[in-house]
C-alpha cells in the first residue's frame, strides 16, 4: 500500500499537463484517499502509547496524508478536496491530538534526533504535524468557508 500510494503521489506531482479524463481520474483517487485518511488517521496517535501499535498501518497513514498534501498542492484538484465534507475537520481534530499526544508522552511527531555514533534515529511519523499543518494550509488557500472554519 505504501508503495502504491508513492506511485500515485509520483504521478501526482509530475508537471507534465493532463487530460480532463486523467484528472476524473485524479478525482475519484482523490475521494478514496480522503476517506481512508478520514477512516486511519488515529493509526499514528496509536504509536506514541502502545508498544504493539500496528506501524504498517501507520505508514500508511502517513502516505496518505503526504499524497494528499501532494494533491492539494495541484490548483485543479485543490478546489474539489477543499470541498470534500469532513476531510478539513478531520485535518484540525487529528493536528490538535497529535500535540496533545506528543505533550503527554515522547514527542514523536517533531524532528527531534537521538544521535548514537553517527547515526540519526528518527521515527516514520516525524513531520506529520508538519504535513497536517500543509494539508490544513492548503484546504484553506483562497477558500473563505474553510478558512473561517479553522
Amino acid at each position: 500500500r505504501v508503495t502504491l500510494l508513492e506511485l500515485i503521489m509520483a504521478k501526482v506531482s509530475e508537471k507534465n499537463p493532463v487530460t480532463s479524463e486523467e484528472m476524473n481520474v485524479f478525482m475519484r483517487h482523490a475521494d478514496f484517499l480522503a476517506g481512508c485518511f478520514q477512516q486511519k488517521c488515529e493509526a499514528v496517535l496509536k504509536l506514541t502509547s502502545a508498544a504493539d501499535a500496528d506501524v504498517e498501518e501507520a505508514l500508511v497513514t502517513v502516505r496518505l496524508l503526504d499524497t494528499l498534501c501532494e494533491m492539494t498542492s495541484n490548483n485543479r484538484q485543490l478546489e474539489h478536496l477543499q470541498a470534500l465534507p469532513g476531510l478539513l475537520e478531520t485535518a484540525i481534530d487529528t493536528l490538535r491530538l497529535t500535540h496533545l499526544a506528543g505533550k503527554q508522552a515522547v514527542n514523536i511527531f517533531t524532528a527531534t534526533h537521538a544521535m548514537t555514533g553517527q547515526e540519526e534515529i528518527s521515527h516514520p511519523a516525524v513531520g506529520f504535524k508538519s504535513h497536517l499543518i500543509r494539508l490544513i494550509g492548503n484546504l484553506c488557500y483562497k477558500n473563505r468557508e474553510n478558512q473561517d472554519k479553522v
